[in-house]
């Protein structure tokens, strides 16, 4: 063994000031004997001691956690390249032509579509590489058959996927011309592309939206965590899959990028591999112009306990560091910031031959004999299929930790001087003449330079090299990708009266629909064809919305069981851990429940595999908080359950501001397959859930629901029979209370915790001469979609357009029509065109910001209980 120290490492040591040559020489040249003598884990084991030895005279040190400005994989760890090399770069370069074409020919003909070149271009051969050899597609759903790896990809790099998909014959010519133009292709017969990876758009096409930054890197944790959980409660086994998410260094900012990587580290999820796209670059200029991004990431991730894989420099680079015997570029690149390393890259060779090598005799003396052409070529290592497979190949062995693989590259590799690392690169959709023939001869496309400046589309012969090896490296790992299937078998769910019997039948006892739900949860979790698929979700909530006793029935999942003795083992309600748990408790982190949730909703189509999550929250911190992860969620086409708990503005006295909810129903509304519902009553609640889960686990439609819980305990009535429809569509008639000596006539409705103040109101309005019509509303957002639906279809002359729900109701009362809710006065606003003609409407609700105090105050402040109800009626009826 060749114990001698790499001169880039020395060289990086050396930085620091040596007071003592000798004595390091000494320290150095022991160190080499080990390694040699030894091997390196007695070595590793050496270096560990001294570490230890270090922290317990607490000498205030700890290890620099950045290695040198060099590959991870050094030359000869680099397994045997298995392709074709020169087949796999031209089919780089002709995924680069289309995706180039596609994206400016749009631009040249509307000139307002926008589109994305430079990203691609950055990290073409990180996605082609990963299609060539290692992103695995679903064989089948069948026992032991490979259900397909989960890939994640950059959103602005899509033309480049769609690029792909035309050669590989799933995407046409034609699909290719309406590239974000998804209206006129309907018009044309084609198939519209959208701008990012949108599944609700192209369900058959995208599997994960990304096109929001951040929300694509959590997610992917919590799909990879999601696998283990499926196969440790033997429900499904995904050890044999990976996932693969390839997104940018700018996209690492967002907070959402960074929140759950102590989560994968501490799960050691071995199924996720990261790759960033390191090209130095966001929108406006360089990410670190001041720093180096890759140092800053790689500290970031081994910190929290992440492989780390530096993907630095191409082939080309391997010989000058060979010569490099005295460590000069490794001290270069230690100087060389990003925002000068960013220029480097715009500039040509024979700029980078004066500038960078000639900072110095010795670096001058490495580019001695090389022309400024192949200084201009000397390759990033996120452009190099060879380093890229050695990064891959490792980073799929590894054990224990998820890997990120830092890869560094070119925004706009490949552009010239119409975009390659320059400051408007990112916005980069237009090309002229000149450009398009440099870009045609840089990647040696057989064009013609009509076809070039014409940007006609290029794809080869079926029977031509680049075909049939495309063609069989796919079939070689299962098919195509990305792809969305949804095949999945039904879930039979057990009758209503077997989870909710005791909620139809309430009889007047009292109890929150909070406590309600949790109940039937526990009961749904019983039956043994549903209750294995249910995954109950809380995020470090369970004990205040009252689920403690589930921690025993089904337990909390961990993936390495219970190591402890909990404080509560005597307790029947004691905290339980299990390998096999079905309660996902996420600690205080919405985002990361939401992702969970949303794992576990898609599961379905990313699995083959049928799930029902049902996540439990305070619903000020749903859409509030994490509404763009509900959206993307949408995007994805969930099938679960958000139940916002302690709900309303009201109904959670003390907490205050910033834990009161006035407006997730309105968000709610703004997302089309969310159905979303304030029920008063736990028998409404129970034919809601019902409902919702023959929608999802037997219908298997695309709908998720939100419903809305409360901690107020109050009698709960017994559902009357025949208004189940009523309670689905979002208002049924509650009860008429009649006045002995009847002077007038109001309708009251009333919505959630606010219901039973309006039946007080109408209690004192009979008492003092007002017939009174009070209805429930489960669904003000289901009722606005209704009478919409009407509308468009009379806007449409469509026959016949039909009659808001709304109003076919309320035609059965009398009177002005007065609307209370414990959510903002936008909400019942949302239906005042779908009520009878010539009624006054008038709406309360509680605009503004939260309070802390008793419920009775709060409702006496806003204008919601059941003494300013009465006066605002009695004010309407005059």
């Amino acid at each position: 063994m060749n114990a001698s120290i790499d001169p880039r490492i020395s060289s990086w040591i050396s930085q620091a000031p040596d007071t003592d040559s000798a004595e390091t020489k000494e320290w150095q040249d022991a160190f080499r004997a080990v390694l040699e003598q030894a091997g390196p884990e007695r070595a590793k084991f050496l270096l560990d001691a001294l570490v230890r030895a270090a922290h317990t005279v607490k000498l205030g040190w700890h290890p620099d956690l950045n290695s040198p400005y060099v590959n991870t994989i050094s030359v000869d760890q680099q397994p045997a390249f298995p392709g074709d090399l020169a087949i796999e770069e031209r089919l780089a370069s002709i995924m680069r032509w289309n995706a180039l074409a596609m994206v400016v020919r749009a631009n040249k003909a509307y000139g307002e579509l926008g589109g994305h070149i430079a990203s691609y271009a950055s990290a073409a051969d990180l996605f082609e590489t990963g299609f060539n050899h290692f992103f695995e597609a679903r064989r089948g759903t069948g026992p032991g058959q490979h259900r397909g790896d989960l890939v994640f990809f950059q959103p602005h790099s899509a033309p480049g996927v769609y690029s792909r998909a035309f050669l590989e014959g799933r995407l046409s010519e034609q699909d290719l011309e309406h590239y974000r133009q998804e209206i006129q292709a309907i018009e044309h017969g084609a198939q519209g592309l959208s701008s990012y990876p949108h599944p609700w758009l192209m369900p058959d096409f995208w599997q994960f939206p990304t096109g929001s930054m951040g929300i694509g890197p959590i997610s992917s944790i919590y799909h990879a965590r999601f696998m283990r959980y499926l196969t440790h409660r033997n429900l499904l086994d995904c050890s044999n899959r990976k996932v693969w998410g390839v997104f940018g260094d700018g996209e690492m900012d967002e907070p959402e990028s960074m929140s759950a990587l102590t989560l994968a580290a501490r799960e050691g999820l071995d199924n996720l591999v990261w790759v960033v796209n390191c090209n130095l670059q966001r929108l406006d200029g360089p990410v670190r112009g001041n720093g180096r991004i890759i140092d800053e990431l790689e500290k970031l991730f081994t910190g929290a306990g992440w492989n780390v894989i530096k993907l630095v420099w191409g082939s080309d680079w391997d010989g000058l560091f060979a010569r490099d015997v005295t460590g000069a570029l490794t001290r270069a690149f230690a100087d060389t910031v990003d925002g000068q390393m960013q220029t480097f890259a715009a500039k040509d060779g024979r700029f980078n031959r004066d500038n960078f090598f000639g900072q110095n005799e010795e670096l001058a003396r490495l580019a001695q004999g090389m022309t400024d052409d192949q200084i201009d070529r000397l390759k990033r290592g996120g452009h190099d299929l060879v380093k890229i497979h050695a990064a891959y190949v490792a980073a799929a062995n590894h054990k224990n930790q998820p890997t990120v693989i830092l890869a560094h590259t070119k925004k706009g590799y490949g552009m010239g001087s119409a975009g390659q690392g320059k400051m408007t690169t990112h916005s980069q959709k237009k090309f002229d003449e000149t450009d398009l023939l440099e870009f045609r001869n840089r990647f040696n496309l057989p064009l013609t330079d009509e076809q070039a400046t014409s940007l006609s589309f290029y794809k080869p012969e079926p029977d031509s090299p680049e075909m049939k090896y495309l063609q069989a490296q796919r079939q070689r790992l299962g098919g195509y990708l990305p792809k969305r299937e949804t095949v999945c078998e039904k879930i039979n769910v057990p009758a209503i009266e077997q989870h909710s019997g005791f909620a139809l039948k309430a009889d007047g006892k009292e109890m929150s629909t909070t406590m309600a739900f949790v109940r039937m949860l526990g009961n749904l979790l019983k039956d043994t064809e549903l209750g294995p698929r249910i995954v109950p979700i809380v995020a470090d909530e369970a004990r205040t919305f009252g689920m403690a006793n589930l921690f025993k029935q089904v337990g909390i999942y961990s993936s390495v069981g219970q190591r402890y003795a909990p404080e509560d083992i005597g307790s029947v309600l004691s905290y339980r851990e299990a390998l096999d748990g079905q309660i996902l408790e996420e600690g205080i982190s919405e985002a990361g429940a939401i992702a969970s949730w949303t794992a576990a909703a898609t599961s379905y189509s990313v699995h083959g595999l049928a799930m029902l999550p049902f996540y439990i929250y305070y619903s000020m911190f749903g859409f509030q908080r994490v509404g763009d992860q509900i959206w993307a969620a949408a995007d994805q086409r969930p099938r679960g359950f958000l139940l916002g708990a302690t709900s309303g503005r009201t109904t959670l006295g003390g907490e205050g501001l910033q834990h009161q909810d006035g407006s997730s129903h309105l968000h709610a509304a703004t997302i089309p397959n969310c159905k979303a519902y304030d029920p008063a009553f736990a028998g409404e609640m129970a034919v809601i859930v019902d409902q919702g889960i023959r929608e999802m686990m037997v219908e298997q439609r695309d709908v998720f629901y939100y419903v809305t819980l409360m901690n107020e305990n109050y009698a709960q009535p017994s559902l009357p029979e025949g208004i189940n429809e009523g309670v689905l569509k979002g208002c049924y008639l509650f009860n008429t209370y009649r006045a002995k000596n009847q002077k007038s006539c109001v309708t009251l409705l009333g919505s959630g915790a606010i219901l039973t103040e309006v039946i007080k109101a109408a209690e004192q309005l009979a008492a003092q001469g007002v017939t009174t019509f009070v209805y429930s509303i489960t669904s003000w957002s289901e009722l606005a979609r209704d009478g919409v639906a009407c509308e468009t279809a009379l806007l449409k002359d469509e026959a016949p357009p039909g009659t808001p729900y709304l109003y076919q109701q309320l035609e059965h009362s009398e009177g002005p029509i007065i609307a209370a809710t414990d959510y903002v006065r936008a909400l019942p606003e949302s239906v005042r065109a779908y009520v009878p003609a010539g009624r006054r409407y008038l709406t309360l609700g509680t605009d503004g910001f939260g309070r802390s105090d008793t419920r009775a105050a709060l409702r006496s402040y806003f204008g919601v209980d059941a003494a300013t109800i009465s006066r605002a009626a009695l004010r309407a009826l005059k």
